[in-house]
């Protein structure tokens, strides 16, 4: 399956290739991404539970970043498990250019999947990657074009970890800050 296009994002290059490479910004990004972690150097693992026609599943994953050109381009590379519902695997590559009222984010992917995914047939698995595409790239430009009020939702959003957590957030209700 091969998916290929752009996104013009309104916001300068630096802003979008930053976000490109944060893995907070990626997992609030990703429609079903429960976690994800890493850095461009070491590659990012992943958890992301998708629907694909009647098969739903929790898929675990790896993405290594290759051929990066800073602030310009990289290819991605990244397979994934979904236990009985299958595999998918396949890369990317990311171009971004400057453009009128933003950055022009050209993608072109190429991905491979087996097991149950794959016996839904092409079209119904083309139509979900495209679906969610579009739900990334909608989630990424409103975290790019106001990344100061998406970064506190997703800062509010975390659990407190552990009772210091729960401590921490029981001190800041009772000062308010």
């Amino acid at each position: 399956m091969d998916l290929n296009g752009n996104r013009i994002i309104a916001a300068d290059r630096q802003a979008v290739w930053k976000a490109l490479n944060s893995a907070e910004v990626l997992q609030a990004s990703i429609p079903g991404c429960t976690e994800l972690t890493g850095s461009p150097e070491d590659g990012f693992e992943a958890i992301v539970t998708q629907k694909v026609g009647p098969v739903k599943a929790t898929f675990k994953g790896s993405v290594t970043l290759t051929d990066i050109v800073e602030g310009e381009s990289y290819r991605l590379n990244g397979a994934g498990k979904g236990g009985a519902a299958g595999f998918a695997k396949g890369g990317a590559a990311i171009r971004l250019e400057d453009a009128e009222g933003g950055t022009n984010l050209i993608y072109e992917v190429e991905a491979k999947v087996g097991g149950k995914l794959a016996q839904l047939g092409s079209r119904v698995v083309h139509g979900v990657a495209v679906k969610l595409a579009n739900q990334f790239f909608d989630n990424f430009e409103t975290i790019v074009a106001s990344p100061n009020e998406v970064a506190d939702e997703i800062e509010e959003e975390k659990p407190a970890k552990g009772w210091f957590g729960k401590l921490l957030d029981w001190i800041k209700n009772l000062t308010g800050k």
